[in-house]
């Protein structure tokens, strides 16, 4: 049970990691365009908004507790959020910055934007396979533990 431990607190560490990433380049981003409507800048509210939901849930899901395992439904719930978050902004780049996938351009310097949207864009990606793996390895975990617990029989199948 100690490997789980280790790679969950491997994995909690990720999502804090990326979840930071992302909230700076595009916290970033809205803070540039502070002065335009709310409306068309929605899909970068959302990722801000999912971005700080999974730093607050990795802080307090960092520590491996057995009760870690049991919030596997809430890591599935933020992993979704987390491809929907990379789905709007790649549709919101539209090709114009390349191929989504080609990460050869990722950076983090103030002139290069489409560097810093294909960073978020891969974060986001990242981020959501992180928290879909801790999902599974808690379905796991639960699972396995389910089998383990004690039935006790009932008093007519007693063998005394």
């Amino acid at each position: 049970m100690i490997l789980t431990d280790i790679f969950s607190m491997i994995l909690r560490l990720a999502e804090l990691a990326f979840g930071a990433i992302v909230a700076g380049i595009n916290g970033q981003y809205l803070h540039d365009i502070k002065n335009t409507s709310s409306w068309d800048q929605g899909r970068f509210i959302y990722t801000e908004v999912v971005a700080g939901i999974a730093i607050f849930l990795a802080i307090i899901w960092l520590f491996p507790f057995a009760g870690s395992f049991v919030h596997w439904p809430v890591d599935l719930v933020i992993s979704i959020c987390w491809f929907v978050a990379f789905g709007l902004l790649v549709n919101y780049l539209n090709g114009t910055c390349g191929y989504v996938f080609d990460w050869n351009n990722v950076s983090f310097r103030r002139g290069d934007q489409c560097g810093k949207w294909k960073a978020v864009i891969a974060f986001c990606f990242l981020s959501a396979i992180c928290w879909l793996v801790s999902a599974i390895i808690g379905i796991i975990w639960v699972r396995d533990h389910e089998a383990r617990t004690y039935r006790r029989r009932t008093w007519y199948r007693s063998r005394v």
